[in-house]
C-alpha cells in the first residue's frame, strides 16, 4: 500500500473497538430500554439503534463531528473550544455527560501515549480544554491524520452503532449472527446519514430524541445493570 493508502489505515484504527476509551462499558439508554421490554429481539433493537441513528446521533453528533473536523485545520481554537462546550451541555443524563467525558479523557492520554508528532498540536490543545468531550478529541486526531470528513463522519456513525449492537447482544441477548445482520442494515444507511450530516448547516442540528433522554436517566437508577450508560 502506497502512502496515499495511511489515512485509510488511521480510520480503521480511530474507529476501532480496539481503541482503549471504554466505549464497551457503555449503552447509552439501551440497557434500559432491554429492561423495560422496548428491546427484546433482533428486530426491536434493529428499530431502536436504527431511529437513534438517524434521528439523533447523525443529526448531531455526525454534523457536529465534521464542524469540529474543520475548525481543527483551520487552527480555530475558539470554535474548537465552544463546539466541545456545547456538546458536553448537550447531554441530557448524569451519565452521559460523565459518559462523554470520560472517553475524552483517555482519548486525550491516548494522543500523548502515541508520541506521534502529528498529534503534537492536538495533544497541546486538548490539554489547554477543562473537560474533553469525545468527538472534540476523535475530530481532532480525523483531522490531524488527514482523514478526509466523509470517510471520518461515516466511521463515526459506523463506530458508534457498532458499540449499540454489542451492547444489545449482550444485554437483550442476541446471537452473533443477529449482530452481523444489524450491522449489515444499518451499515447500508450510514452512507446517506453521513451525507446529510455534511451538508447540514448548523442552524439545523438536532439532538431532539426525547425516549432516548427518558431511557438515559431512567439507567441511573437501574437497578441491576452491567453497563455505566
Amino acid at each position: 500500500m502506497s502512502a496515499a493508502g495511511l489515512p485509510l489505515v488511521r480510520l480503521l484504527q480511530l474507529a476501532s473497538p480496539a481503541l482503549p476509551v471504554g466505549a464497551y462499558t457503555y449503552s447509552q439508554g439501551l440497557e434500559w430500554a432491554v429492561e423495560t421490554g422496548v428491546i427484546r429481539d433482533e428486530a426491536s433493537a434493529g428499530r431502536w439503534i436504527g431511529d437513534l441513528l438517524g434521528h439523533g446521533i447523525g443529526r448531531y453528533e455526525a454534523p457536529l463531528v465534521a464542524a469540529l473536523m474543520a475548525a481543527w485545520l483551520s487552527g480555530a481554537t475558539a470554535e474548537i473550544a465552544r463546539l466541545n462546550a456545547e456538546f458536553l451541555a448537550s447531554r441530557e443524563s448524569a451519565e452521559l455527560r460523565a459518559e462523554t467525558a470520560q472517553m475524552g479523557f483517555s482519548l486525550a492520554r491516548l494522543v500523548r501515549d502515541l508520541r506521534d508528532p502529528a498529534l503534537a498540536e492536538v495533544a497541546a490543545l486538548l490539554a489547554g480544554l477543562p473537560e474533553i468531550a469525545f468527538p472534540t478529541g476523535w475530530a481532532g486526531i480525523a483531522a490531524a491524520w488527514q482523514i478526509a470528513p466523509e470517510a471520518a463522519v461515516g466511521a463515526y456513525l459506523w463506530s458508534w452503532a457498532e458499540n449499540q449492537v454489542m451492547a444489545a447482544l449482550k444485554a437483550v441477548p442476541l446471537g452473533q449472527a443477529s449482530g452481523q445482520r444489524l450491522l449489515a442494515s444499518l451499515g447500508a444507511g450510514i452512507p446517506a446519514t453521513a451525507a446529510a450530516a455534511l451538508a447540514l448547516p448548523e442552524s439545523r442540528w438536532s439532538n431532539f430524541t426525547p425516549a432516548f433522554a427518558i431511557a438515559c436517566t431512567r439507567h441511573e437508577t437501574q437497578y441491576s445493570r452491567l453497563f455505566r450508560s
